[in-house]
């Protein structure tokens, strides 16, 4: 008899969302993404970081202060990393993320053909950016849904 207590695909592509964000450096925000073709296959993982060329550490990390002085012009979000690391296309695809996109990435992800989008938080719901990716995915018919991850929890050193 096969076993009945593993984990299902929404918590699995989720998973390696929330495991991809440990990867960040960023020390307010880490974020992660997984994106999924209709066969159920991981087709793109990105975090939210700098562009691999450059130095982690001789860029600003800060939220706050003169705008070429905070992290904001340098981060690539975990969207759009995870597009530039797609394997194939994402017509059809669902992006599993730790964090509702903003309004940018929503571009990226409706442009790039994702149909469906699995977010875990939603911390910035009351901004005009989120207002903006709303209407935009409403728009363009993606299917918008929170997923909570409560029965998986990802051990990492810091945990320990």
């Amino acid at each position: 008899m096969k076993r009945t207590n593993y984990i299902s695909w929404d918590q699995y592509f989720m998973g390696v969302a929330e495991l991809s964000k440990l990867r960040s450096k960023d020390p307010n925000t880490q974020v992660g993404a997984c994106l999924v073709n209709t066969d159920k296959r991981i087709i793109g993982i990105g975090y939210n970081g700098l562009p691999q060329m450059l130095s982690d550490d001789e860029f600003p990390w800060t939220n706050n202060g003169d705008f070429q002085e905070t992290k904001y012009p340098y981060v690539v979000h975990a969207e759009a990393n995870a597009i530039l690391n797609a394997t194939q296309s994402l017509k059809g695809a669902t992006c599993y993320v730790t964090l509702f996109p903003c309004h940018e990435c929503t571009k990226l992800l409706i442009q790039s053909g994702v149909r469906e989008l699995v977010y875990m938080e939603n911390k910035y719901s009351d901004t005009p950016s989120h207002q903006a990716a709303i209407r935009m995915l409403e728009k363009s018919g993606v299917k918008i849904r929170q997923f909570s991850l409560n029965s998986l929890r990802i051990k990492h050193d810091e945990d320990r």
